[in-house]
């Protein structure tokens, strides 16, 4: 084989290497600091048992649900935390929305999303603070447990995956829970009165 040959040969596999050298670069970086590069301060936790794939050179990572304290279960109606990153190893991408069928009435993204994604440039929603929520949930979640989760990407497509839901506690006491859903307000509008309708006299005692 030519010198020119080789070259070219390693030209054309240095992109995978490098997909593959910033995945790696990432594994011990969420094994290592959960909070994520946003936090006010890194909090140290052992690396979690969440979900996690390689597709279209999309790597998805460490996709778990915050569940409710130990012994004890996310109620029906509430909200609850999903955390995971990305890192995106070729075309740029965008994740426009996620879904958990069956388990919650929506999923909010970040900013009501998209989540753009760059190569070499990993996005972290790994907490504490949940930056995807999923709300309305229609059964009680227990630590434990798994649910199905659907990322729809732009260009990578749906890709659904079986997701933990993981207690709060020990490692993940330092996380914060989904915020309560606010209640909306509702108003009783009195009945119209039909045009022309006359209204009827109020009796009045004697």
């Amino acid at each position: 084989m030519s010198r020119s040959s080789h070259g070219a040969d390693h030209w054309r596999a240095t992109p995978g290497r490098l997909f593959i050298a910033a995945v790696a670069a990432l594994v011990p970086a969420l094994a290592g600091c959960e909070a994520g590069v946003n936090a006010p301060t890194q909090q140290w936790h052992v690396p979690t048992d969440g979900a996690g794939l390689v597709l279209h050179r999309i790597a998805i990572r460490n996709v778990f649900v915050l569940g409710a304290p130990a012994n004890s279960a996310l109620a029906a109606g509430k909200s609850a935390g999903l955390f995971l990153a990305l890192v995106d190893g070729g075309s740029p991408d965008q994740l426009l929305s996620i879904s958990a069928p069956g388990t919650a009435k929506s999923v909010q993204l970040p900013g009501g999303g998209p989540v753009s994604l760059t190569q070499g440039s990993p996005v972290f929603l790994t907490g504490p603070q949940p930056k995807v929520v999923l709300t309305g949930l229609l059964h009680s979640l227990t630590g434990g447990s798994f649910i199905r989760v659907i990322m729809n990407f732009q260009n990578a497509g749906s890709v659904p995956l079986s997701v933990p839901v993981v207690p709060q506690a020990q490692y993940y006491s330092t996380f914060s829970p989904a915020p309560t859903p606010t209640p909306t307000a509702s108003t009783t509008r009195k009945p119209k009165r039909a045009r022309g309708a006359t209204p009827t006299p109020t009796p009045s005692s004697s």
